[in-house]
């Protein structure tokens, strides 16, 4: 060891950083929810007693029990050649899942006998220098620790040519440090060497530890204590540098501390408080980045967002959320599950609850983890963050859902309205235009039978056109046709008292119009125009196609008064309404008084081939 001094302090801090490591090493190996590993739990017992007894025999020696600090020096560096016999073991065990491929490999036992048995001679040398009041450890004894260790290397590198190159070369570097320490300690120790020759000799053990982790923890590694370990092997460095850097001028002058000496300490100090916290930090990047390659959880959760956008349904959206968390917290699966949620105490271990706004709610179930991650604090939140974003999502959904079924009853029910006027508009034949229909037909059966027949096969197109379904839409000439026969009719009746003409150009026949949108215009011309004019008058209907179709019904009977405002009767009161239903501001119908006294009833609608109103129609349903 160094001769006392403030160098003495560079071993306590490393014995005391390699208690720490070993300590957690062990804590993790035999935590209740892991499976045991012997080799591990022996790594981690045989480690802290290393490191615990270099401590101890350091105690000892300065409280002048040089007998019993030399006994714990050969009990210390015991267990330091058993905890490279283990690590060498665990190395040499052949998976078994290459056992019966390759039989000849065996478990490595012939090793294993190798190493402890150097092992235990070492032992018993370091005792026997113990018992002889030589001041462990034993030259010898390490010597053949070391011999051993290196005699194992070329026939470890073909037992473990089936492992990773990358794994082999981390095992290789860890026992070759170790053998480096032991022939250090054993042949080249003085005590005139440098303080990072003694740190390497004296703590290269460390090494094995990350070893392991790296080997059989890797999560756990980062997840319990390497980037706290790391963040203080940082911490210690720094210490150290600066120790360096400061120790000749820590030297008294004239039995005191120069204040100059005070002064540098505290700066120190200062810098390496100031420092430190952009060091945890970029250790952290390091661990997560580099070590475990882990996920950018802002990253994630914003894939996350743009995954879930895209589906349409509460189902899709968990599954897509399953196959993306995954991964991310190396889970061998996530799960979901519907579940009756009333409270955080309904929300069993491993499981993330997505509270939506109503029932029924999930649970993100969390598979077993790999690499014996667990999950930290930061896990929790993305998880707990991924949560509420999949319950907005599907509270979105669900609102989105409801009120696209609002519209669909809504529509349905105006669809619904809108056949049922039409069916009523349909069986709406005048009791008095009927009635004077037959009266007409029978009075011509007795003075003119070719007439009344004429006005029988009428009055039969026109009924058989009213009361059969063809939809809401027909064509123009149809409705012409309708409209015809309705005329013929009434003039039969009124006579001479009643002239009509009908003027739609044959480009216009095939233009898709609402069925019996015309008729009851000119049913309210003949009811409230002719009828009620004593010398009668004249009926035109004319149709002209500009930007839209212009159908005109036009009157000279009885003048425009005030029963024939635009909102009169039942029968333009359900072409005003239908039309509104089917094509909104679009379409109108207006009733007015030209210059010549007149009375004008007026549809607009916009022009669509027959072929092309359905699509028309359903899009303008849609938009509204």
């Amino acid at each position: 060891m160094l001769v006392p001094g403030p160098s003495d302090l560079l071993h306590l801090v490393g014995f005391l950083t390699g208690a720490v490591l070993y300590g957690m090493l062990l804590a993790m190996a035999a935590r209740p929810s892991a499976r045991v590993d012997a080799f591990a739990v022996s790594t981690g017992v045989l480690g802290v007693a290393w490191n615990v007894g270099q401590l101890g025999a350091y105690a000892a020696r300065t409280a002048s029990l040089l007998t019993l600090a030399s006994w714990i020096h050969a009990a210390s560096f015991s267990a330091l050649g058993l905890l490279a016999s283990v690590v060498v073991h665990s190395v040499a065990r052949t998976p078994r899942r290459l056992e019966s491929q390759h039989p000849t490999l065996g478990s490595g036992s012939a090793i294993a006998v190798v190493v402890y048995g150097c092992a235990a001679i070492a032992a018993s040398m370091h005792f026997a220098a113990a018992a002889a009041g030589t001041s462990p450890p034993s030259p010898s004894g390490l010597t053949w620790l070391t011999v051993g260790l290196i005699i194992t290397i070329p026939p470890l590198v073909v037992l473990t040519r089936q492992q990773s190159n990358s794994k082999r070369a981390l095992w290789m570097s860890a026992l070759a440090v170790v053998a480096v320490s032991a022939l250090h300690v054993g042949r080249f120790h003085g005590v005139q060497e440098s303080w990072p020759v003694e740190l390497f000799g004296h703590h290269a053990s460390i090494v094995l530890a990350f070893a392991i982790l790296h080997q059989d923890y890797r999560f756990a590694l980062a997840d319990l204590f390497l980037k706290q370990a790391l963040a203080f092997l940082v911490l210690v460095a720094l210490v150290f540098g600066g120790f360096s850097i400061v120790e000749p001028l820590l030297l008294p002058v004239g039995g005191r501390v120069p204040p100059s000496t005070i002064a540098l300490l505290l700066a120190l100090w200062t810098g390496t408080a100031l420092i430190l916290p952009p060091f945890r930090r970029a250790v952290a990047w390091f661990v997560d980045r580099v070590v475990l390659a882990r996920a950018d959880y802002g990253r994630l959760l914003g894939q996350l967002a743009e995954e879930t956008r895209k589906r349409e349904s509460a189902e899709a959206v968990l599954d897509s959320a399953c196959r993306v968390v995954a991964p991310a917290v190396s889970a061998t699966a996530v799960t979901w599950e519907e579940r009756k949620l009333e409270s955080p105490a309904d929300v069993p271990p491993h499981a993330v609850a997505v509270w939506t706004a109503e029932t029924p709610r999930y649970l993100l179930r969390i598979g077993p983890l790999l690499g014996g991650r667990r999950l930290l604090s930061d896990d929790l939140a993305m998880l707990e963050r991924a949560a509420v974003l999949l319950a907005r999502c599907i509270d979105a959904l669900r609102l989105t859902g409801e009120r696209y079924e609002r519209l669909l009853q809504e529509r349905e029910m105006r669809t619904l309205a809108t056949e049922a006027e039409l069916r009523a508009l349909r069986a709406q034949i005048d009791p008095h235009f009927l009635f004077n229909a037959l009266t007409t037909i029978g009075y011509l059966i007795q003075q003119a039978p070719p007439r009344a027949l004429k006005t029988l096969m009428n009055l039969t197109t026109l009924l058989r056109s009213t009361l059969r379904s063809e939809g809401d839409f027909t064509t123009l000439g149809r409705e012409r046709a309708l409209v015809q026969c309705y005329l013929r009719i009434e003039r039969e009746r009124f006579e001479e008292r009643l002239a009509f003409t009908v003027d739609i150009p044959d480009e216009l026949l095939e233009l898709s119009v609402p069925s019996l949108i015309v008729q009851p215009l000119v049913e309210n011309a003949i009811k409230h125009g002719i009828a009620g004019a004593r010398d009668g008058g004249t009926i035109a209907m004319t149709a002209t196609l500009d930007d839209d179709l212009r159908i005109v019904v036009r009157n000279t009977g009885a003048p425009l008064g005030a029963r024939t405002e635009p909102g009169l009767g039942v029968g333009l009161d359900n072409v005003r309404r239908r039309l509104q239903h089917y094509f909104g501001e679009e379409a109108s119908v207006t009733v007015a008084r030209d210059a010549e006294g007149a009375t004008v009833a007026e549809l607009r609608l916009p022009a669509a081939d027959a072929d092309d109103r359905p699509v028309e129609l359903l899009r303008r349903s849609t938009a509204r």
